[in-house]
């Protein structure tokens, strides 16, 4: 599940809040084991959710760095290309 959980410093245009809460939720998900938690974790799930959302959105406040913005339109194309070439079905 971690696995899936993309960059997100350092694009033009910058990191939207939809992506870095739903990173905070995939990691919040796999460190607790759940996927949906139940009723009586739910509100310490989303707090969680929550807090790692803030913590990120402020580390990547933080973070410098000399190099020029990647383009996500361009890391998103050479991520389809990979998968179409990972997943393609064999040749006979």
């Amino acid at each position: 599940m971690c696995r899936n959980i993309q960059p997100l410093f350092n694009f033009d245009p910058p990191t939207a809040d939809e992506n870095v809460r739903a990173a905070a939720l995939q990691f919040v998900r796999k460190i607790s084991g759940f996927t949906k938690p139940s009723a009586a974790n739910d509100a310490a799930f989303e707090r969680a959710v929550d807090d790692v959302t803030a913590a990120t959105r402020i580390l990547i406040a933080s973070l410098v760095t000399t190099a020029a913005p990647r383009d996500r339109a361009k890391t998103l194309a050479r991520a389809k290309a990979r998968s179409v070439k990972r997943f393609a079905p064999p040749s006979a």
